[in-house]
């Protein structure tokens, strides 16, 4: 593919996101059918009957943000000749690889965390127990059963492959330190040893298990749908889209204690699990040796009296204030780099998705 690149977004905003989730959504069944018609092949209709009530649901619920950021990336950086029905279509089954990729990390993430909510709807282990280990690892073929089925032969085959794979592995291994780390590595009465959380671990923890997902593999898988080959850009937007996913990964640790629940869609457990959260370890850093006991007593345990007097220490501590101010820091500095970027249509699109994010009351994703 040519690696001429559209002069502006002007072209991929021009559908509202409304008419853009409509054609991602037109192309669901086409995209079951695809995965289903060679489950069907092997004679097994139990299980083509349950791959399908898998799919449909934990994947099409969500906001797509992430599956359309793949089409706007794309639609940003081809010329207009290159924006055909069959590569739109292309294009839009990536996105759903991607929203698949999400719905499968968070079949087990529900789990591990016990959460009781997940889009506004209850968590599919909750009804469906250890079968969901394997139904995550049905989701994730999928996504590879589409990548071959769709782009083996075309350029871009292999790099999607190990893009897809390589930030998979990254997730997980994130998703282990994150459950090492808040139910593993405990103290001898069994509550988390708040000792080791540091800013450095809380970091290590998002850099791995969220911030790959949440906006740099939409760009990246459409880069190389696009045949852009420019290692400096993709550098470039890949180092930006991970801060940016760190910033929404410490709003979504702020808006699952502060936040609204309806909006959210979802529930917070992070408390009652004792996570290595941004909140927490800013809270540790300004606590005196009485609300160090608190914490000590209270995180990580499933208690509502406790809970609330985790939630209640926080507010004296004025965490919400500290979080705030992060997030204007932190828009601003992003601001700023997205300036510099010398792509003028992703930086246009990546101004757009900075002023989507910033100061979020809801869960997007």
């Amino acid at each position: 593919m040519t690696t001429k690149m559209a002069s502006s977004t002007t072209q991929t905003m021009s559908a509202t996101m409304e008419e853009e989730i409509q054609a991602l959504m037109a192309i669901w069944p086409d995209v079951c059918r695809d995965i289903l018609e060679d489950v069907e092949s092997l004679n097994i209709p139990d299980v083509n009957k349950w791959l399908k009530k898998v799919l449909d649901y934990n994947v099409p619920t969500t906001k797509k943000l992430l599956g359309l950021l793949s089409v706007y990336a794309y639609k940003a950086l081809v010329p207009k000749e290159q924006l055909t029905e069959d590569n739109l279509r292309l294009v839009r089954v990536i996105g759903w690889c991607v929203e698949m990729s999400l719905a499968y990390m968070l079949l087990i993430d529900d789990m591990l965390d016990r959460s009781l909510i997940r889009r506004g709807r209850e968590c599919w282990y909750r009804s469906h127990g250890l079968m969901t280990i394997n139904d995550s690892f049905l989701i994730q073929s999928c996504i590879y059963h589409l990548i071959k089925k769709h782009f083996k032969g075309k350029e871009c085959y292999m790099n999607l492959v190990e893009m897809f794979q390589y930030n998979i592995f990254k997730t997980v291994l994130g998703q282990c330190l994150d459950t090492y780390t808040s139910n593993i590595n405990k103290k001898p009465n069994g509550l988390p040893n708040l000792d080791l959380y540091t800013m450095t671990q809380c970091d290590n923890i998002i850099q791995l298990k969220a911030e790959p997902f949440t906006f740099a593999v939409p760009v990246q898988a459409a880069m190389h749908f696009a045949g852009i080959k420019d290692p400096e850009m993709f550098k470039q937007s890949t180092d930006i889209l991970l801060d940016m996913a760190h910033l929404y990964q410490v709003q979504d640790d702020f808006l699952g204690i502060f936040g609204n629940s309806d909006t959210m869609r979802k529930d917070c457990t992070d408390i009652e699990e004792g996570k290595c959260t941004w909140l927490i370890v800013t809270a540790l850093q300004r606590v005196t040796p009485e609300q160090r006991k608190i914490l000590d007593e209270c995180y990580g345990v499933p208690d509502p009296e406790k809970v609330k007097r985790v939630k209640q220490l926080l507010i004296d501590l004025d965490i919400p204030s500290v979080f705030f101010k992060y997030e204007e820091d932190s828009y601003n500095q992003l601001k700023k780099r997205i300036y510099q970027i010398s792509c003028e249509p992703l930086r246009n699109l990546f101004l757009q998705l900075l002023k989507k994010i910033y100061r979020r009351q809801d869960c997007h994703i």
